[in-house]
């Protein structure tokens, strides 16, 4: 007789965060650890890097306080801002490593967000860490795209939720609300569209068609940058030297240096919804 699946462990976060030592942890679960927070890898990622930088519990805050993100604003505000600030500190350091890896792999980096879910099914505050692209089998569902796309209101980016404590008082009171009926909204009655590019989609299927094939053109012209600068790179100095002279235009010696870095920009650990 076939066993049904065992239902999400929606504490295993909090779990983890109590661990005295976060190292017992597995590798298949553990990027990092300091001594504020902990980083684990997406169980259901829903970008080609996408993890999970958790706070771990300390005093004077205890559980109840880190619950989500909605407990922890409620909590003085100094508090609450040191526990962020952490998340951040923790976040960049996770955000390094996920573009050494992007330029192992794909040698060429792109942006990588960093948010919460203002609503979220796990028992335990988590802050999103993917890489800017939404493009993974893991992403199967209407409400799991939206609650990832940067401009539909449902992801709250780490750098905006910490404006909100230099902001007036009444707008921060305004904005810790999180109000569930509003949030919740924004996944039910939003289209799908593309977060590139707005181009509405009518299914999963086709959304996921056009990310793949998103991407793909975006690796073909960094694939083309990189190219280009190998052969810029590669013009011997004595025909760059003769150039100069003949013409005499020093200014096309700078036109072969090569160019800094072209910082393109661009997207790992969900749980905050049911699969």
């Amino acid at each position: 007789m076939a066993t049904a699946p065992s239902a999400p462990n929606l504490a295993i976060f909090r779990s983890y965060a109590s661990k005295p030592n976060p190292a017992t942890l597995p590798s298949s679960i553990l990027l990092s650890h300091s001594e504020t927070c902990l980083t684990v890898f997406d169980a259901f990622p829903k970008s080609i890097f996408h993890f999970l930088v958790i706070p771990r519990i300390q005093p004077p805050l205890s559980a109840r306080h880190l619950a989500d993100l909605r407990s922890l604003l409620r909590c003085e505000k100094s508090i609450a801002k040191q526990v962020l600030m952490n998340l951040n500190e923790e976040a960049n350091n996770v955000k390094k490593m996920i573009e050494d890896e992007m330029m192992k792999l794909y040698k060429f980096k792109w942006e990588i967000w960093m948010g919460f879910h203002p609503i979220s099914s796990m028992k335990h505050l988590h802050l999103h860490v993917l890489s800017a692209d939404l493009y993974s089998p893991k992403m199967k569902l209407k409400k799991h795209y939206n609650s990832f796309h940067p401009s539909l209101g449902f992801f709250l980016h780490l750098k905006d939720v910490l404006s909100w404590f230099d902001a007036v008082p009444s707008y921060y009171q305004r904005m810790i609300k999180l109000d569930a009926n509003h949030y919740e909204s924004l996944l039910k009655d939003r289209d799908l569209c593309c977060w590139r590019c707005d181009r509405a989609l009518v299914s999963m299927p086709k959304l996921k068609a056009h990310l793949h094939d998103d991407f793909d053109k975006l690796t073909a012209r960094e694939k083309a940058k990189l190219e280009r600068k190998r052969k810029r790179t590669d013009v011997p100095a004595s025909s760059v030297q003769a150039s100069a002279t003949d013409d005499e235009r020093p200014e096309k010696v700078a036109r072969l240096t090569p160019s800094q870095g072209d910082g393109s920009s661009d997207p790992t650990v969900g749980g905050d919804l049911p699969s």
